[in-house]
């Protein structure tokens, strides 16, 4: 006889991961743990989940949604087991973008593959997708556990995320509020993040588990600071510093504006990776965040308070330049090296 889970599909393996998520606490803490939970009608368990819509408090309510994945980082932590820290990457990388624009982030969903599911793997990686919506404000609403042998090998998975938020119109933050004189305001990183790591793992592959910590260090959730900064109207754009380095930077710049970069001290595990891949300073900063995580965008009256705030949420602040004029006033806006 040939069935579905002698082809490799274990449905009950699947069920079982379910039921762990939904009697481990899941729904309680997110009631006890995160804003709007009353609002959440049904989640995990069913077809699709229910949350109850409806802002009387914002003049023009605006949904916001975003979605990504872990990279190739995915593959070390399926080589070391460390399956909880890119839970957190996962929620990290969705909910850090939803917050650039002051989004209150609302409700979050995951897409979990795997060759054979490995209940104990996927605990560990949901635990740590759960703790950072948690931290994040947000509901693990749902999500999907997809068993595809043949298309995943080994202990080999992928990990996809989608994040839903809130924002009234009128205030959200962007680049129509930035104007030249702004003050650009780096917060630091936990490390890599979650992006460049198909140069990383060529770059340490003679010494993973040397640097396996480092490689393997979350993504830090920044959704507390912007939301208080954001609610006390001291910004005016949040740029997160993702695939691409400091080019994430002229996504929150208008036309006709110049970033001139200033220098700032970058963490030892970057200077390492200069120092092995050889790459130039403005190919590093193109790539890689150099331990900066985030860019907050603000005028000048508003540094000092900014600069405490990063102080007290336990992150560390540098100034990255100033918006200036560029030379052409329709110009695409550009960071200059």
């Amino acid at each position: 006889m040939i069935d579905y889970k002698s082809s490799g599909v274990d449905v009950e393996a699947g069920d079982a991961l379910v039921e762990w998520l939904k009697e481990s606490g899941s729904e309680a803490s997110t009631r006890a743990r995160v804003p709007h939970a009353d609002r959440l009608v049904s989640g995990i368990g069913g077809f699709a989940a229910m949350f109850r819509i409806g802002f009387p408090e914002m003049k023009k309510p605006c949904l916001v949604s975003s979605t990504d994945g872990v990279g190739t980082k995915i593959k070390l932590a399926a080589q070391f087991g460390m399956y909880e820290g890119v839970g957190q990457d996962l929620v990290a990388m969705c909910v850090n973008d939803l917050v650039c624009c002051g989004a209150q982030p609302l409700f979050f969903l995951d897409y979990y593959a795997t060759g054979k599911l490995d209940l104990e793997a996927a605990k560990s990686f949901l635990k740590g997708v759960r703790d950072a919506c948690h931290k994040s404000g947000a509901a693990l609403i749902g999500g999907e556990t997809a068993e595809m042998p043949g298309v995943y090998h080994g202990n080999d998975f992928d990990a996809a995320g989608f994040s839903v938020g809130i924002v009234d119109e009128e205030k959200a933050l962007g680049r129509h509020r930035v104007a030249v004189g702004d003050h650009v305001i780096g917060v630091s990183s936990s490390g890599f993040h979650s992006n460049g790591y198909s140069l990383l793992r060529k770059v340490f592959e003679n010494d993973l588990e040397e640097w396996r910590d480092v490689l393997m260090t979350p993504t830090h959730l920044y959704a507390d600071l912007v939301l208080e900064l954001a609610k006390a109207d001291r910004l005016k754009a949040v740029a997160n510093i993702t695939g691409g380095g400091m080019e994430n930077l002229p996504r929150v710049m208008p036309n006709g504006t110049v970033l001139p970069l200033l220098d700032w001290a970058w963490p030892e595990p970057f200077i390492e990776v200069q120092e092995r891949s050889n790459l130039s300073r403005e190919e590093m900063l193109k790539t890689l965040n150099c331990g900066v995580g985030l860019a907050l965008v603000c005028s000048t009256e508003q540094v000092a308070a900014i600069e405490a705030a990063v102080k007290a949420h336990g992150y560390t602040s540098m100034p990255l330049g100033k918006i200036a004029a560029g030379p052409k006033p329709d110009a695409e806006p550009e960071v200059r090296y």
